[in-house]
């Protein structure tokens, strides 16, 4: 295998000319062995892209998941998912055999099941890395490679995801306390004893970079560009905080003393308990953003724009006491604002991002934080369906867009089209969207997805479950829950058909998006 983690960039084309795509992460898409990956499924979803003209593909985090197998809520910010790699191309690589894939467990097609198939992949993942280690020494050249070049974050993340499985996949904060505390004794014990373990983390870190690269570079080729996605946060569970302590605000004792969440709105009277722990801005800017910098230089490694989820917290957060059992007792904190981001795009030059900009704001806020992203050509969200909720404002009216923004017709924690039409909206909002949309109800989602796409805004994106016409039950997430279908939606084998190419296509040519 070789590996390149750095890709180039489509060269001559501004970061966000008037184009569209979609949104689907790789756990979603189908295959035999129980989750989606980057192997043939992934390739056919990009020839699907090409053929319908579009030029985007947005997936949620690919970081290795933790607490409830979210994405948001990952075991590093700069590791890959090992769930994703592709065992048939393992299997080309030789590192498995045709007998190694015999056993594989019996999975629904419409919904990942975590825990039967992380189970299973692990140990799927050991024994090609077993074979992996009786390779030549001219075969192992590129995984020493990338081991050298990454060593900065791998070294650490590979150690931290051999203590996990030490002991028991439980949090770092509840290891022996010399491990949690990094004694260095303690942790060259560690190496020495979980030397083996170690070797095999970095081995499933340079597959999934691999394999996700080779994934990019075709899609680049053909023209597709990815749109990656980054938490603000980083969880407490998570290799970023155990290496990093000092970096965020954690007593003596390694405990948060303060952490994430909004405060109350119309969606909750009690806000939001995030629970990330905050991140201590003034260390950071005493070392230039260095952390920051490195973070977005991972994620430009393995995508071409980045979403930058609950971007507003850059300018102010809420802060809530550790300990709190809601959000409602919290304050409001300046963010770093343009001192980040001016050191960010000095070490790397101009970046493509995202901003997440949604939420409640103060009309102060609201402008600091426009100027802000405006400052650096960051792009704000626009979500069609929020248009009908009779809250939002004139905001997410199509007809008040600027140019410079992206419209979705939703997002991954948004119901579906459908779901939403035919369920949580009342007759008042299914009123107004027929009226604006000048749609059908049994053909609701197209109406959205075509005055998406007909809009000024220079990116439109749409949900492949809403290509589909899907209803709640493809869902992919309900924020604020821990419900069992959050997160496993698959999209059924064959499901983007010639029918769906062309009149995405069609919609694509017709509101001049194509390429």
């Amino acid at each position: 295998m070789k590996v390149a983690i750095i890709c180039q960039r489509i060269v001559n084309m501004p970061p966000f000319p008037r184009r569209s795509g979609l949104i689907l992460h790789p756990t979603s898409l189908p295959g035999p062995y129980g989750i989606g990956d980057v192997g043939v499924e992934a390739y056919r979803f990009v020839d699907f892209l090409v053929a319908a003209g579009q030029t985007w593909w947005q997936t949620l985090p690919l970081n290795p998941t933790g607490f409830a197998d979210s994405p948001y809520q990952g075991l590093s910010a700069f590791a890959g998912n090992p769930m994703l790699i592709s065992p048939d191309r393992l299997l080309a690589a030789g590192h498995l055999t045709v007998d190694d894939l015999a056993d594989r467990p019996v999975c629904s097609d419409e919904r990942v099941d975590f825990g039967v198939v992380i189970a299973w992949k692990s140990a799927l993942l050991d024994r090609a890395f077993e074979r992996f280690r009786a390779f030549s020494a001219a075969d192992r050249a590129s995984f020493v490679q990338f081991c050298q070049a990454q060593a900065a974050w791998l070294d650490d993340v590979a150690l931290f995801m051999a203590l996990k499985q030490e002991y028991g996949m439980r949090a770092w904060t509840e290891w022996p306390a010399p491990l949690a505390a990094r004694d260095p004794d303690a942790l060259a014990q560690a190496r020495n004893e979980l030397a083996d373990a170690i070797e095999a983390q970095k081995y499933r870190q340079w597959v999934f970079f691999t394999q996700w690269n080779d994934l990019r570079r075709y899609a680049n080729r053909r023209g597709v560009r990815i749109i990656g996605d980054m938490p603000i946060f980083v969880a407490l569970d998570s290799a970023d905080v155990w290496t990093h302590p000092h970096l965020f605000h954690l007593d003596d004792h390694l405990c948060p003393t303060c952490v994430s969440g909004v405060p109350p709105d119309y969606f909750s009277e009690t806000g939001q308990l995030w629970g990330h722990p905050l991140y201590r801005w003034d260390v950071m800017a005493a070392d230039g953003y260095r952390w920051w910098i490195d973070r977005f230089r991972a994620a430009f490694a393995v995508a071409d724009a980045v979403r930058i989820d609950h971007f507003r917290g850059f300018y102010n957060y809420w802060e809530i006491p550790a300990g709190a059992s809601t959000a409602i007792d919290g304050r409001w904190v300046d963010g770093p604002r343009d001192a980040l981001f001016t050191a960010v795009t000095s070490a790397l030059g101009d970046v493509a991002i995202i901003a997440e900009d949604l939420g409640d704001f103060t009309p102060e806020s609201r402008a600091g934080l426009d100027t802000l992203m405006a400052q650096f050509g960051f792009p704000g969200m626009r979500i069609l369906q929020f248009a009908f909720n009779r809250r939002e404002g004139d905001r997410f009216f199509p007809h008040n867009y600027p140019r410079a923004c992206v419209v979705y017709t939703g997002t991954h924690d948004n119901d579906t089209l459908v779901g939403w039409f035919t369920g949580s909206s009342t007759d008042a909002e299914r009123r107004d969207a027929l009226r604006y949309l000048c749609g059908t109800a049994d053909d609701i989602a197209w109406a959205f997805i075509r005055t998406a796409w007909m809009s000024v805004a220079d990116t439109a994106l749409t949900t492949v479950q809403d290509l589909l016409g899907l209803g709640s039950e493809a869902r992919m997430n309900l924020p604020g829950t821990l419900g069992t279908h959050n997160w496993t939606w698959r999209m059924p084998a064959g499901a983007l058909d010639q029918r769906i190419t062309e009149r995405l296509r069609d919609l694509t040519e017709v509101y001049q998006r194509v390429p």
